[in-house]
């Protein structure tokens, strides 16, 4: 049963936020049975150069449409506690799309996050054999030398470079045909996001001799779970830095002299955020209401700063919970069901809660 993630595409740094069609969908009837122009040619939204990608490798858009699920669930685990959650993702596409028409820190994020998932889905179907057009990193071939001594290079070790390659040649190409600020922004984030995950490539090795005595490695380099690249990235949100464009058009100075000039790695943003207190339609905002809080934090997640100020709701709930674990020899853990009370407290919501309308 097949996750076939696809359908429809919006004007992200992917152009694309997926849904999942039924198997009997025309996308999944033309990708099984017709051609890759046609499949292609009805994906609105691609520019010319990412149509031109997918009639070459059709096969890779399955491995996108993974990265896209990987980035999506990421970017909201990383956002659970805060105000704007990154759950516009599956509440609305067009509420995204008004996020990301912004300059702030959360559109650098999700780009940022977005391109990185393409890099680890293109790069892991490369060396699971899933793409005619790669395979396992041709570079590590013969013997090395590490601070642990000679090995040799076996296994398959991910072709990163391959994908960061195909990440940028599709994903940068939409930002590519613009010249405007905006796009240099996006790039730059693009950009951070697919070097983010390269910085967790690590080498594993296996063990040959004696009793495992390790007189010869073989080694890897495998990419680390996407976690560490989300996790990473939340920092760079965190310390993304606010720009301005350079009088020549061509780079960005900090808005602020205090701050230090933005690295490769950094985040940029133009624009402060939206509180995203209220539903505000025009900057993608769900607003808080309904939303759970923690009324012993201090912390982004707390009633006081998830709620706005405006007080939140207690409600007693019962739920199952595994309570009594003892460990039995050898080798189980054994637990009760327990019946456990607890209090849920969620946002009240302000009274008009309704969209707010500029018009």
């Amino acid at each position: 049963n097949m996750n076939f993630l696809c359908g429809i595409w919006w004007s992200l740094p992917l152009v694309l936020v997926w849904a999942t069609p039924p198997v009997t969908s025309s996308w999944w009837y033309m990708g099984a049975v017709g051609s890759s122009r046609v499949m292609c040619d009805n994906v609105p939204g691609l520019v010319s150069r990412q149509r031109q990608l997918c009639r070459r490798h059709p096969e890779a858009m399955l491995s996108i449409g993974r990265g896209v699920a990987a980035w999506t669930a990421e970017c909201q685990h990383q956002f659970r506690r805060h105000r704007w959650d990154c759950n516009a993702l599956e509440r609305g596409q067009r509420l995204l799309g008004r996020v990301l028409s912004r300059s702030s820190r959360e559109s650098a994020f999700v780009h940022a996050i977005s391109s990185a998932g393409v890099v680890f889905a293109i790069t892991r179907a490369c060396s699971q054999g899933e793409l005619k057009s790669c395979s396992c990193d041709p570079k590590r071939k013969g013997s090395a030398k590490d601070s642990k001594g000679h090995f040799d290079w076996g296994g398959c070790s991910d072709n990163i470079d391959y994908g960061i390659k195909f990440a940028r040649a599709f994903v940068d190409a939409k930002e590519r045909k613009g010249k405007d600020a905006r796009a240099l922004m996006n790039l730059h984030n693009n950009r951070a996001g697919r070097k983010a995950v390269k910085r967790f490539l690590k080498q594993e090795c296996k063990c040959h001799g004696v009793s495992g005595s390790c007189t010869l490695r073989t080694c890897w380099l495998a990419m680390a779970d996407f976690r560490k690249t989300g996790d990473y990235l939340w920092k760079k949100y965190n310390g993304a830095i606010q720009v301005v464009m350079n009088q020549d058009g061509t780079g960005f100075t900090v808005a602020n002299k205090r701050f230090k000039k933005p690295t490769k790695n950094d985040l940029v943003y133009f624009e402060s955020s939206p509180d995203y207190c209220i539903r505000d339609r025009d900057v993608g905002s769900l607003g808080t209401a309904g939303r759970v809080c923690n009324h012993t934090s201090r912390g982004m997640d707390s009633c006081e700063v998830m709620c706005c100020g405006r007080g939140y709701d207690t409600s007693r709930v019962s739920r199952m919970t595994k309570c009594e674990c003892k460990f039995h020899w050898c080798c189980a853990v054994r637990c009760q069901d327990c019946l456990e009370v607890v209090d849920i407290h969620t946002c009240k919501a302000p009274k008009n809660t309704g969209w707010i309308s500029r018009t």
